[in-house]
């Protein structure tokens, strides 16, 4: 069987070169072309604590994949879904497999244009950032868990966690969603530490009254989750039992909360967000209109409101715009 993995970013890059050194055939399909272009010449090398290894890998271009794909790993950012479905989609084979790599709610997009019996759901909480064409860090270790999205175990979501056990250790979950909607919902806060340029662990620690607007944010997320009957899970640094306690001025619950996240990133590579990195080094758009959008849109639907969510949005689109500048006063405005 061949493996796409469509996005060889930092996700999707790692994710293919694992499989590749383990003796998988995975084609790597990614529309930046010196991306693709370095990866054919000299492999994917990937730097992490451990070391840097270098991964012969077989790289393509978007408009040169073929028909009839047995399993896609997707891995583009949420705002590129849509338009990867719509090549994806009549490429997929009658009793083929996509499987998110992603954040955000990106399962409801693949399961309305494919099926849903044609989508399995995927938390993905190890990170990574690409540094160069051809050249991805491994930043941190955590969890990564499949499942299908009626929550039955099958042979199929059983034989992945075997596939992608060379990747990360692997587990099946009768409850995926809970678990994606658990990373997006806790995925608001880190949106948040990228409002200055420090690491996500100084942020966390900054001041109580920081810590409780971070919560408050959280909260707001999860609020939505809970009425789209979700039961979210805990994973790696977030718990949702604390942020309920917090948010209801458990300060030690408070303390629990940003004490894990400061120390899941303080021994990582990988200190800051990806939304940070696009922002900061790569000058692009990021995926938060995509993301938190989608919260905001179901929150609505819920007659929800989303007043720290909606702002934070807007802050994010002002860097992205030049209107505004990485500041600590970025984040006491929040707190206000």
């Amino acid at each position: 069987m061949t493996i796409t993995v469509y996005g060889a970013g930092a996700i999707g890059g790692i994710t293919g070169a694992r499989l590749a050194q383990a003796g998988r055939d995975v084609v790597l399909v990614d529309r930046a072309e010196d991306h693709v272009a370095a990866m054919n010449a000299r492999g994917l090398t990937i730097e992490s604590r451990e070391g840097t290894v270098t991964i012969p890998v077989r790289a393509i271009m978007p408009a040169a994949l073929g028909s009839g794909l047995e399993l896609v790993l997707l891995a583009v950012k949420s705002q590129d879904t849509p338009a990867a479905l719509d090549v994806l989609a009549p490429r997929l084979a009658p009793d083929g497999t996509i499987v998110s790599l992603q954040n955000g709610l990106n399962e409801e997009l693949i399961a309305k244009a494919v099926g849903a019996e044609r989508t399995v759901g995927c938390l993905v909480n190890w990170g990574a950032d690409w540094q160069a064409p051809g050249r991805i860090l491994h930043g941190s270790e955590g969890a990564l868990v499949l499942g299908e999205l009626d929550g039955r175990t099958s042979a199929r979501v059983q034989g992945l966690a075997k596939l992608l056990d060379v990747v990360s250790p692997t587990r099946v979950s009768d409850n995926i969603l809970g678990y994606t909607w658990a990373k997006h919902v806790y995925g608001a806060l880190l949106v948040a530490t990228a409002l200055v340029d420090a690491h996500v662990y100084e942020v966390v620690e900054r001041s109580p009254e920081v810590q409780q607007m971070l919560v408050a944010l959280t909260i707001e997320n999860m609020n939505v989750a809970e009425r789209a009957g979700i039961r979210l899970l805990s994973f790696d640094e977030y718990d949702p039992a604390d942020y309920r306690a917090a948010v209801k001025g458990d300060a030690a619950a408070r303390t629990r909360a940003m004490t894990s996240i400061a120390d899941h990133y303080r021994a990582a590579v990988k200190t800051k967000t990806g939304i940070w990195r696009d922002l900061a080094v790569r000058k692009r758009k990021t995926e938060v209109g995509a993301l938190l959008g989608a919260t905001v849109a179901r929150a609505r639907s819920f007659g929800l409101t989303m007043p720290l969510t909606e702002r934070l949005i807007a802050m994010i689109e002002e860097l992205e715009t030049g209107r505004r500048r990485m500041s600590w006063t970025n984040l006491d405005e929040l707190v206000r």
